[in-house]
């Protein structure tokens, strides 16, 4: 994933390096293999833990991402992907996970209004995405908290980027009413 601010020749730089690394990984050398890791862990991680809503099971998902990538790396037909790859992998990782857990609905108690702290409105930020079909707060959390863009979300997501701008509008509007809905 390349961050704002870089140019065009260096996005391109940064790709031909990690696409070295992945050739290299694919030879066998534990170097690359590390250096990969490296590179993807902590925003992986965050990645994860921003869809998941849970510190430590974001942390098993995003080695088990990497574990699934370097095992199916012989499907990379690009080795400058690699990136998007492991990223699908991580997304679908955690979306697979949210579908086995049981939704614990709960209605939001009239009480709870917008605290002045923002831990307190972290947590009802937290408690509103919750409510969220997984697919929904998926596309919302790797838009607005993650920063990618549509066509990142897209891929990360396997889906039209259509669909992102859907599902984004739909989640927006729908976070927007509980959110207005737990502040009256």
């Amino acid at each position: 994933m390349i961050q704002s601010g870089i140019t065009s020749a260096a996005a391109a730089q940064v790709r031909d390096d990690e696409a070295v690394l992945v050739l290299k990984c694919r030879q066998g050398d534990e170097n690359s293999l590390r250096e990969l890791v490296d590179r993807h862990r902590v925003r992986l991680i965050r990645t994860a833990a921003n869809i998941l809503r849970d510190a430590v099971e974001a942390e098993d998902v995003a080695q088990e991402s990497f574990l699934k990538a370097f095992r199916e790396l012989h499907r990379l037909r690009d080795n400058r992907a690699f990136s998007s790859f492991l990223y699908r992998i991580c997304v679908r990782l955690c979306v697979d996970r949210l579908r086995l857990k049981k939704p614990e609905i709960s209605p939001l108690e009239a009480s709870i209004k917008v605290a002045p702290t923002s831990i307190e409105t972290k947590v009802l930020v937290e408690r509103l995405l919750q409510k969220l079909p997984i697919e929904l707060r998926t596309t919302l959390v790797l838009r607005e908290i993650e920063q990618l863009s549509y066509e990142e979300v897209a891929k990360a997501m396997n889906v039209p980027v259509g669909t992102v701008r859907s599902r984004l509008h739909t989640a927006r509007e729908r976070f927007r009413a509980f959110w207005i809905a737990a502040n009256e």
